[in-house]
């Protein structure tokens, strides 16, 4: 049975998460995490260049065969939605790039596939990734257990 390297993605451009997993058949478990944080001295083309870098280290270290990204679902701060929508055009870019191919999924997605209903809240989201990848606790910070959500989202919709 072959195995696949996905990396996941949870968008931002102070912090963006990002987490690797390996996945053979049913079985996926954490290959590594963590987040790429920009200072918010720097102005936002800096920024965007720090992250395009850092995602740049992190495909090069793991080679994934699907990166997979959460799609942007904002309410209120148009401000930050815009920095975010950027940072996230430097990351589908940059996985374009790498695979030729953009897997994307929704918060409510992401939500069903970890646990089973699209209501679930941020803490059971986690809890159900340290379970699902035999890890001892919930990885941190948040935004790096959000990117191994979407990568374990991704898993289950290639089966």
């Amino acid at each position: 049975m072959t195995s696949r390297i996905v990396l996941g993605i949870d968008p931002g451009y102070a912090r963006l998460g990002w987490g690797v997993i390996q996945v053979s058949g049913s079985m996926a478990r954490a290959i590594d995490y963590g987040c790429v944080e920009t200072p918010k001295v720097e102005e936002l083309g800096v920024r965007l260049a720090t992250i395009n870098e850092e995602l740049l280290k992190i495909i090069d270290k793991y080679q994934p065969n699907d990166i997979a990204i959460e799609e942007l679902f904002f309410a209120k701060n148009t401000t930050t939605a815009m920095s975010v929508a950027a940072a996230r055009g430097v990351i589908l870019v940059r996985a374009y790039y790498h695979s030729g191919r953009i897997f994307e999924y929704k918060p409510n997605q992401v939500k069903l596939a970890t646990t089973g209903t699209g209501a679930a809240d941020k803490k059971q989201i986690q809890f159900m990734v340290s379970k699902i990848l035999g890890l001892d606790s919930v990885p941190k910070p948040d935004d790096a257990a959000d990117a191994l959500a979407i990568a374990i989202t991704h898993a289950a919709h290639v089966r």
